[in-house]
């Protein structure tokens, strides 16, 4: 097998992810009066946006069509959230982030069902962010559902910490020469 010339961006693009996803999922869940959603903005634009995109291009150099379209598209999905925020009144608009969940909802329907060729770890990850984006989603239609966004929030934690836990795997394992951290690989 011949070595590979770019390093595993895999870290990257979970820890970019699992960075941003706590911070705005602190803010969904009630935490810190909103300090999260500070962070969470700054996160989208840099971490969780451009670094995360730019994993999903060092995966296409590494022919991993799956980890390629997960980083490209999440942070895509993170710079577009926060052109959603701050352009255009995006969150004046009833019902405009419900959309823009949905479908979030519907790729990460397909990511999870492509993930379960990958690790136990990123099926988790993606399991509990579908459940995570189906919340929000619903919580975000309209008005009067603060209760599903908070629970969307605390599944959003619990999304994040996942991410984390496979962000660490990869650069402690890789690191180390040897599996300290368990994925449990599946395909």
């Amino acid at each position: 097998m011949s070595e590979q010339k770019v390093a595993d961006p895999g870290p990257l693009g979970l820890a970019g992810f699992a960075m941003t996803t706590f911070c705005l999922s602190s803010a969904n869940a009630g935490l810190w009066k909103g300090a999260g959603l500070t962070a969470a903005v700054s996160l989208a634009l840099f971490y969780g946006g451009i670094a995360q995109f730019a994993a999903g291009m060092w995966e296409f150099a590494r022919k991993n069509t799956f980890g390629a379209l997960a980083f490209t598209s999440y942070g895509a999905f993170w710079l577009g959230l926060y052109a959603f925020i701050n352009f255009n009144g995006g969150l004046k608009v009833v019902g405009g982030l419900g959309v823009y969940l949905l479908a979030w909802t519907i790729f990460t329907a397909y990511m999870l069902i492509a993930s379960l060729r990958t690790n136990l770890g990123l099926i988790a990850v993606f399991l509990v962010l579908e459940v995570t984006f189906v919340f929000l989603t619903i919580g975000n239609w309209g008005a009067g559902h603060a209760n599903m966004v908070k629970i969307g929030g605390w599944l959003g934690l619990l999304t994040a910490a996942l991410a984390w836990y496979c962000s660490a795997a990869g650069v402690i394992n890789e690191t180390y020469g040897k599996t300290v951290l368990p994925l449990g690989p599946r395909g």
